[in-house]
């Protein structure tokens, strides 16, 4: 009864929205994008937005750029309003279908929304819902706003050019990334919306997957080249990335020949730079406890007289 008289509050409200907006507008290309917003963003029914109506909104954004900011500050307006986790679920899987497969005027106009600058605050944190969905918000809107980019033709030339700590930067910002979509929910037996999402971050974690398999083979190429800093920077975030592959385990079924070769090469990594860096320098350059002064100095008047060589091992 309770569910039945929710939806039927939900199915009102976005009746009356649709009249509101049609009521209050005065221009017509207005009027078509706050439509497109309401209608892929209902109250209900509790499932992932038609392809239809997600096909609308995107569709208008390729029109230009005019049309595609009030696009995003109509979605963005919709968001921040809402006291209702199924609309904000259906507006951040908008969010997420731009960034994955949006055209470009429409995800330039997310990257830089508010148009004064800034980053793009979604502002969840005040977020309040006694309903189960709502704790997939947090990390669905990680992985929506961090596992953006497609393979680029030229990604390893470009990796390649990275400097070394640039490349430990990179690496460990895919790792926060799988840190996040580590933490989210299981699948819901009869919640089509949460299953939605647990199908669209487990897209995100095999992408993740593929991005990080080119940073570590690009690791594997230069290893030699790492400083003490580097290494033990490349190290930690080796470990955290093992550390989630249990929960990540359990959360996503997925049996590709990636997985398994980006955790083999995990363990390969970590076992390398042990052996290099006490080949260089004796067992205790990986220790842990703080380095005496003398120690440091040292390292920064040896530093100073390393010959220059390319970041990657390849040239």
């Amino acid at each position: 009864m309770g569910k039945i008289l929710r939806d039927f509050l939900g199915l009102i409200k976005d009746k009356a929205s649709i009249s509101k907006a049609a009521l209050l507008s005065s221009n017509p290309n207005a009027l078509s994008i706050r439509l497109a917003v309401l209608r892929a963003t209902t109250h209900t029914p509790a499932a992932p937005p038609e392809d239809a109506a997600l096909t609308a909104v995107l569709l208008l954004g390729e029109t230009s750029r005019s049309t595609a900011s009030p696009i995003i500050t109509a979605l963005m307006d919709r968001l921040r309003r809402t006291g209702n986790c199924v609309v904000a679920l259906k507006c951040l899987l908008v969010v997420h279908h731009i960034i994955r497969r949006g055209p470009f005027i429409l995800q330039d106009q997310l990257s830089i929304f508010p148009a004064g600058g800034g980053h793009n605050h979604l502002k969840l944190s005040d977020f309040r819902d006694g309903a189960t969905a709502a704790t997939v918000l947090g990390y669905f809107l990680c992985s929506s706003s961090s596992c953006a980019a497609a393979v680029k033709e030229n990604q390893e030339r470009r990796i390649s050019s990275f400097l070394n700590v640039d490349l430990v930067k990179d690496l460990d910002s895919l790792v926060v990334l799988v840190e996040e979509i580590c933490r989210g929910p299981q699948l819901i037996d009869g919640d089509s919306l949460v299953n939605e999402i647990v199908g669209l971050l487990s897209g995100d974690y095999l992408s993740s997957v593929n991005e990080i398999l080119v940073r570590l083979s690009e690791f594997n190429e230069r290893l030699s080249y790492l400083s003490f800093g580097d290494s033990v920077e490349l190290v930690c975030a080796l470990k955290r990335l093992q550390d989630c592959r249990e929960r990540l385990t359990v959360l996503y079924v997925v049996n590709k020949p990636s997985v398994e070769m980006m955790w083999g090469l995990v363990e390969e990594l970590k076992g390398k730079i042990g052996m290099l860096k006490v080949y260089k320098s004796g067992p205790k350059l990986l220790s842990w406890g703080k380095a005496s002064e003398s120690t440091r100095y040292g390292e920064r008047v040896l530093g100073t007289f390393d010959p220059v060589k390319c970041q990657s091992g390849r040239f």
